[in-house]
């Protein structure tokens, strides 16, 4: 079976044109048999226990396992199907049915316990202590060390909040894939050509004779920034909103109750007050008063500063003949005229100077400035005619293979994120690293070059940057390579290479025009970069208000209706009324389409705070590619993974943590000193 194979593919990617649905569930039985078989058998070896014999001898036994699933979550999230949406469903509970399994392994788990005894005597390298460390806390945190009825419990709740995020990513993927509205010709008026061109090509998609709007970002922000028909702009803006809330059965609202309070039971199980603590225990922040601490102090700042700007707004909507308050599905529109009267500054005619191909360019480039890398495109089977892909080399020798896969469609999840289909390694086998970048552009016409906005460059950067950390990983053990660090650090290379996007330099050269190709003249990409901090009142308010909400449905009890509990916190806070959060709890798939943004949303924020404190260690330098420390940032940050604790790492690249200070100024919520 092709899934189970030792590929001899190049690159050692998976055969994807042979591989077929039907293939998935036999061979994810087949790997989680072999992956028992081989844990047993560890647990039974009659010889003392080596981090050899153990440690190593766990990843050979899930080899398998993590291929299949490498493979499989790749289609599931790009391009979904509802074969792979069923597949998905099953693979939850059998997945959740293994996790628990193995860590109610006690023979295994033994092994673990003599080893961490026995670190200090052991000639272990500091790698594999580390290593050591966190799979016996994870061990521990699973519930190891529970025992009888307590034990058997968690298997349960495992289990089930395996199947309840699966569902709810489902649904809200049902719900954007589903919802759009189809548009006139008369309800183009007043709409950038680039808007009508992605209109067209969403119409297209969908099956449509002429444009739509759908849920995609990309289509739907561009619309609301710039359609002068309110009537449509609440319709779009409410469709949005709605997503995962909208009754039936794709109804979101009932899974995230239930999430909650089996994750408060999970916390309580072993032994925590509530999940927030629970969570946040292993996280640079550590506890959820110094979450609410951070989020507190952007919080004042950020709040007066929307406030004002929503005056401004309103006499813009009342001097359009509008009665009543100005509302969420006006921010947008409003915010977009002021913003072109007072800096000048126009999104149609930016877009033409932000092509995807010459933004990748400039990433790439940034990249082999920074770090010696080179970027060369190479022809091989991918899962999708939109994804194209890159040999990553560094003086002629193979670092990784970089996946890109940039525009919307139907089938594949909102949001774009990072994932490695294989981690970088050198034992117990050397893998170089298979890494993918997935965004939700919108597609312009057949033949026509794709225009992003700057939101979508600085995307496209953020995800790079999460890309770098991949594959410039430098570790013996894929446990703590690459991005397998705490939630609240593996924010900050993503964040930090944003701002080379910001350098005049690089988009001097790489900003051209898609007809002519002449450079952004300085004139405009001086007002481009002077309103950088446009909007930044809204924009920290929709985002500190997720955060706090999340902090609140994870500490103390967990709220029985979680829509109340969401309504009560954004009331305490004081919300605008004109601005929601970013993610409301129905379609929130940071934090219930699995637990690895719950509690910690806020973690964006956390690395800001360094980011803006590291990218002033270039600005220190004179020069943002500084050799110097550019190499210092490569060798404290992005080649050790998780192998050092993370406030090690940041302390060896600048010498202390920072404040909040350079975060607020970066923000324009304080004046620059």
């Amino acid at each position: 079976m092709r899934l189970l194979d030792d590929w001899t593919t190049p690159f050692g990617l998976a055969p994807f044109a042979e591989i077929t649905d039907d293939q998935f569930a036999p061979a994810l039985d087949q790997a989680l048999d072999a992956a028992k078989t081989g844990i047993t058998a560890i647990a039974q070896d009659p010889a003392a226990p080596t981090f050899e014999n153990t440690l190593e001898a766990a990843e050979l036994a899930s080899a398998q396992l993590d291929q299949v699933c490498s493979v499989f979550y790749t289609l599931a999230g790009s391009v979904s199907t509802p074969e792979r949406e069923a597949l998905q469903r099953d693979f939850a509970p059998k997945l959740s049915a293994f996790s628990s399994w193995l860590y109610a392994q006690k023979d295994y788990f033994a092994r673990i316990e003599t080893l961490w005894a026995d670190r200090d005597v052991l000639n272990l390298t500091p790698e594999q202590k580390r290593v050591l460390e966190l799979t016996h806390r994870d061990f521990v945190r699973r519930g190891a060390k529970l025992e009888g009825a307590d034990a058997d419990r968690m298997a349960v709740v495992m289990s089930r909040l395996a199947t309840l995020g699966t569902d709810f990513m489902q649904n809200l993927l049902a719900d954007e894939r589903e919802w759009f509205m189809p548009l006139t010709e008369d309800d183009l008026d007043g709409l950038p050509e680039f808007v009508i061109d992605a209109a067209r090509a969403a119409g297209e998609e969908k099956g449509q004779d002429g444009p739509v709007v759908t849920l995609s970002r990309s289509l739907i922000v561009p619309f609301l920034q710039f359609s002068p028909r309110r009537d449509l702009r609440e319709k779009a803006y409410e469709a949005w909103s709605a997503r995962g809330a909208n009754g039936g059965d794709t109804d979101n609202r009932a899974i995230a109750a239930e999430t909650l309070a089996l994750r408060h039971e999970r916390a309580q199980l072993l032994g925590y007050p509530d999940f927030a603590h629970f969570k946040l225990e292993t996280e640079m922040a550590g506890t959820p008063d110094k979450v609410r601490d951070l989020l507190e102090q952007v919080w004042a700042p950020a709040k007066a500063q929307a406030d004002r700007d929503a005056e401004i707004l309103s006499e813009r909507l009342a001097a359009d003949g509008h009665n009543g308050p100005l509302q969420p599905w006006d921010w947008r529109y409003y915010s977009e005229a002021r913003r072109k009267d007072e800096h000048d500054l126009d999104e149609a005619e930016l877009k033409p100077y932000l092509q995807l191909d010459r933004m990748i360019d400039a990433s790439f480039d940034c990249a082999s400035r920074l770090f010696g890398l080179s970027f060369a495109p190479v022809e091989v089977d991918l899962y999708h005619p939109d994804a194209r892909a890159w040999e990553v080399t560094k003086n002629g020798k193979h670092i990784a293979l970089f996946i890109g896969d940039y525009f919307a469609r139907g089938s594949k999840r909102s949001g774009a994120w990072c994932s490695a289909m294989q981690a970088q390694q050198r034992k117990p086998m050397v893998k170089a690293p298979i890494v993918i970048n997935v965004c939700n552009f919108a597609k312009p016409p057949a033949g026509q070059p794709a225009l992003l906005s700057f939101d979508d460059a600085r995307t496209l950067f953020h995800e790079f940057g999460h890309a770098l950390h991949q594959m410039l990983s430098d570790v013996d053990y894929a446990y703590v390579s690459g991005t397998s660090v705490a939630r609240d650090f593996v924010e900050l290379p993503s964040q930090l290479y944003e701002h080379w996007l910001e350098v005049p330099a690089v988009l001097r050269r790489f900003a051209t025009h898609v007809d002519t190709g002449e450079p952004m003249p300085d004139d405009l990409l001086n007002r481009m970069l002077g309103a950088a901090t446009y909007d930044m009142g809204f924009q920290t308010v929709e985002y500190v208000a997720s955060a706090m909400v999340d902090l609140a449905f994870h500490s103390g009890a967990p709220a029985a209706d979680p829509m109340t509990k969401q309504a009560d916190v954004l009331n305490q806070m004081g919300m605008p009324h004109a601005i929601r959060m970013r993610h409301a709890t129905p379609h929130f798939a940071h934090v219930f389409a699995g637990d690895g943004y719950s509690s910690g949303y806020y973690s964006y924020m956390w690395s800001e705070v360094m980011d803006a404190d590291a990218f002033d260690a270039f600005m220190e330098a004179g020069d943002a590619f500084d050799p110097k420390t550019a190499q210092a940032l490569h060798d404290t940050v992005l080649s050790k993974g998780g192998s050092v604790p993370p406030q090690e790492l940041y302390q060896q690249f600048r010498g202390a943590m920072p404040d909040v200070g350079p975060l607020m100024r970066s923000r324009g919520l304080i004046a620059a000193e």
